[in-house]
């Protein structure tokens, strides 16, 4: 669904306004198979260190990517930068791509699901679980693998816009 509005702009819902002001890295998660790929941009994302280490998103319930994860038990997060502020656009469902999320971008078909080449820092996941809280879910996997590339000039998602870190050599 294409939308104007700001979603922490709601004066009356402190949550989600809180939530506005909490600076986040922004992601593109996919997952599924080359039939039935899926993605959604995600900023609410805690990679915790462990052995395994484990990514845990914060999904929308109504997300295909809610299910698929689980259904297909892999997902792969790319961290983007900020070049990929207009495709964020697309997988957050706010910009039109005629042919869909995936139409005109090079990816290689991996068994975590889609990979999408022009975000080179990913980590390959096992999905482990899926709880609901609040309004959302908890996607959690353990990382399978990382790919890490140059990272001049990550994207930032705060008080509903894109932005970058200033002083970033």
């Amino acid at each position: 669904m294409i939308h104007s509005d700001n979603p922490f702009g709601q004066a009356d819902d402190a949550t989600r306004r809180l939530r506005g002001r909490l600076g986040s890295g922004v992601t593109v998660i996919t997952s599924g198979s080359p039939e039935r790929p899926t993605g959604l941009t995600v900023s609410s994302v805690v990679v915790v260190a462990g052995a395994p280490g484990r990514v845990i998103a914060v999904v929308g319930p109504n997300s295909d990517l809610y299910d698929t994860a689980i259904e297909s038990g892999r997902f792969i997060v790319h961290v983007c930068n900020q070049e990929h502020s207009g495709l964020a656009d697309v997988f957050a469902g706010v910009r039109p791509n005629p042919g869909g999320m995936f139409a005109g971008l090079s990816l290689d078909d991996t068994e975590w699901g889609p990979s999408i080449k022009s975000i080179p820092t990913r980590a390959y996941c096992s999905a482990a679980t899926i709880e609901p809280v609040g309004w959302s879910g908890l996607l959690t996997g353990t990382i399978d693998r990382v790919d890490f590339d140059i990272d001049p000039d990550p994207l930032i998602y705060y008080r509903g816009r894109y932005r970058g870190l200033p002083g970033l050599e």
